[in-house]
């Protein structure tokens, strides 16, 4: 799914996270202390502080939209919004 955005009355269609498969990569919080590192293949590895791999599973990207389902079992979601990951709280920026 795209968004739309009227410029002088054209339709320029921007596409989504999803499609430009942007959203791989490690995204971190300002202080460092988050880390997620999407994967290739639908998986991800979260790392806590000096806990390396705290959290490892699944996710799955849906227009600027994520669902991450940890091996575990915990479920949870975020948002993509202008280049920043909003996950559970937690504003996550890509890593360059």
């Amino acid at each position: 799914m795209e968004s739309a955005h009227s410029i002088n009355s054209h339709i320029v269609m921007n596409p989504t996270i999803e499609e430009t498969k942007a959203y791989l990569g490690m995204w971190v919080t300002r202080d460092g202390y988050v880390r997620h590192e999407l994967l290739p293949g639908n998986r991800y590895d979260e790392a806590r502080g000096n806990r390396k791999s705290a959290y490892q599973g699944s996710y799955k990207v849906s227009g600027n939209h994520i669902d991450y389902k940890d091996d575990t079992g915990f479920t949870a979601d975020g948002e993509f919004r202008d280049g920043i990951l909003y996950h559970g709280g937690m504003i996550l920026y890509k890593e360059k």
